[in-house]
C-alpha cells in the first residue's frame, strides 16, 4: 500500500505537520485549563474539541488560500487554525477577553478571522451550509477565482437547508465545497439511530454533484483528494460534496470524556483512537523519508512553547468593559 505522504514535498509535509500538532496542542491545552465544575473556571463559554477529527480540517484546506473562505460550525477550533487562524486571538476570544476575534462576544464556537479567509462559525445545526452557497454565488457574480468551502456534520444533512442548498449549487454551478465530517454522533444518537442504510454519499449523488466519500482520518490522503476539487471550483465553478469518515474522542460538549453514558460501545471508541489521525500522519512523514523524529519533536516543542504562551496572554488580557456594549454593533 502506497503511503499517503509520498505525494508531498517536504515544505507542504511539514506544513501539514505543523497545523496537526498545533490543534492538537491547542486543544489539550484548553482541557488542562478549562477547570472543573464547582471550580475557578477562566473559561466560561462552552467547547466543542476536534480532537480525533484533526485529519479532516488540515486535509481539506491545504490547498486553499487565504482569499478561499471557509464556513464552520460549534466544532469550529479544527477549521480556525487550519485556515490559518491567529492562536493568540483564538485563546483571548475562548477566555471572553479583548483581542480576540470578536473581543470576546462569541467565544468558542464563534471563530472567525476574515484576513486569512475563515469568515465565520455558527453553531446552529446546517445554518453555514447555505452561508457558504451565498458566498459561493456572489463569487461567480464577481467573478472571482476563489471559492468557498462550508464544513458541518452529519447531523446537518437531516435539515431541509442541506438540500436546499445542493440543490442550488448544483443547478447554478457554484464555485463551493461541502465537507461533511461524519463522526457517526448527532450528539448522543448514532447516525444508525437517526439514517437509513445507505451512504450519506448518496445524498450528493441526488443531486448530480461530484461526490468523494473516504477515510478523513488520514491527512495526506485526504488533501489529495481535495486538490482537484480545489481546482474545478476555482477555475470550472463546479461544486463537489466530501464525505471524511472521522471520529471524535471527547464529549459532545466539554472537555472530559462521557463514555460512561453508554451511547457509544467501549469497542467502537478503542478502534478509532487507534485510527489517531495524529500518529498516522507523523507516521507516514518518517516512512516517507520528509521529516525525522527529531524534525516533528522539535517542531512540537516550538508550537507547544506558542501555545503556552498564548493562553498565558489570554488568561492576563483584560475583560471587555460596559462601554464597549455598542462596539461592532450596527445600530444601538
Amino acid at each position: 500500500m502506497q503511503n499517503s505522504a509520498s505525494s508531498f514535498d517536504r515544505k507542504s509535509a511539514e506544513k501539514i505537520m505543523r497545523s496537526m500538532i498545533t490543534i492538537r496542542l491547542v486543544e489539550e491545552e484548553i482541557i488542562a485549563r478549562y477547570g472543573k465544575v464547582g471550580e475557578e473556571q477562566p473559561m466560561r463559554c462552552p467547547v466543542h474539541l476536534s480532537i480525533g477529527q484533526e485529519a479532516a480540517a488540515v486535509g481539506a484546506t491545504h490547498f486553499l488560500n487565504h482569499k478561499d473562505r471557509a464556513w464552520s460550525t460549534h466544532r469550529c477550533h479544527a477549521h480556525y487554525l487550519a485556515k490559518g487562524g491567529d492562536l493568540t486571538r483564538m485563546a483571548k476570544e475562548i477566555y471572553g477577553k479583548i483581542g480576540g476575534c470578536l473581543d470576546g462576544r462569541g467565544g468558542s464556537m464563534h471563530l472567525m478571522d476574515d484576513s486569512v479567509g475563515m469568515t465565520m462559525s455558527v453553531p446552529i445545526v446546517a445554518s453555514s451550509i447555505p452561508l457558504a452557497v451565498g458566498g459561493a454565488l456572489a463569487n461567480k457574480i464577481d467573478k472571482k477565482k476563489e471559492l468557498t468551502m462550508t464544513f458541518f456534520g452529519d447531523a446537518s444533512v437531516e435539515e431541509g437547508v442541506f438540500h436546499e442548498s445542493m440543490n442550488y449549487a448544483s443547478v447554478a454551478q457554484l464555485p463551493v465545497i461541502f465537507v461533511c465530517e461524519n463522526n457517526l454522533f448527532s450528539v448522543y444518537t448514532h447516525l444508525d439511530e437517526r439514517q437509513p442504510k445507505r451512504p450519506l454519499a448518496d445524498l450528493a449523488r441526488a443531486h448530480g454533484m461530484d461526490v468523494v466519500a473516504m477515510d478523513g482520518n488520514d491527512v495526506f490522503a485526504v488533501a489529495k483528494a481535495f486538490e482537484p476539487l480545489v481546482k474545478n471550483a476555482r477555475e470550472h465553478n463546479k461544486p463537489s460534496f466530501v464525505v471524511l469518515d472521522t471520529y471524535r474522542w471527547r464529549e459532545h460538549c466539554g472537555v472530559s470524556f462521557d463514555d460512561h453514558l453508554g451511547y457509544r460501545k467501549k469497542e467502537e471508541f478503542e478502534t478509532w483512537h487507534a485510527r489517531d489521525p495524529l500518529k498516522i500522519a507523523k507516521d507516514n512523514v518518517i516512512a516517507a523519508g520528509l521529516l525525522t523524529q527529531d524534525d516533528l519533536n522539535t517542531i512540537e516543542a516550538e508550537i507547544k512553547a506558542a501555545v503556552v504562551k498564548a493562553y498565558d496572554a489570554a488568561e492576563k488580557a483584560p475583560l471587555p468593559t460596559p462601554e464597549m456594549v455598542n462596539t461592532h454593533v450596527y445600530a444601538a
